[in-house]
């Protein structure tokens, strides 16, 4: 089993987790699965620098060839935008909870179980 593929394998599988958990009804679920797909935007652009293996990412002497460090550094910023991205969208949720007294996206209230029966 090559490595693109183990990378590519848990690109889908982030994206796929975070698809799902952001289409559920509940906040906090919809926080895991945006976080989620970021981790995937995060291992893609890294990834997209070519996977290399022995090569150091600064100045090393003796070494001729390095690897990339434009998609480290891109990630670095991303998980930094992360961060930010998802503490406002925590601190939102919160402020929908302690204002509609739900934790649903769309801020009703799940009516009880004997109140769904005909």
């Amino acid at each position: 089993m090559s490595l693109e593929f183990l990378v590519a394998s848990a690109i889908a599988v982030l994206v796929a987790g975070g698809i799902y958990l952001a289409l559920r009804g509940r906040t906090f679920q919809v926080v895991l699965g945006l976080t989620l797909l970021s981790y995937a935007v995060n291992l893609f652009l890294f990834a997209v620098g070519r996977l290399v293996v022995d090569r150091p990412p600064l100045y090393a002497k003796g070494v001729t060839e390095h690897a990339d460090s434009l998609p480290q550094a891109l990630v670095l910023t991303a998980i930094v935008i992360t961060f930010g991205m998802t503490a406002l969208v925590v601190i939102l949720s919160l402020r929908s909870f302690l204002e509609s007294g739900s934790d649903q996206v769309d801020g009703v209230a799940d009516r009880p179980a004997d109140e769904m029966r005909p």
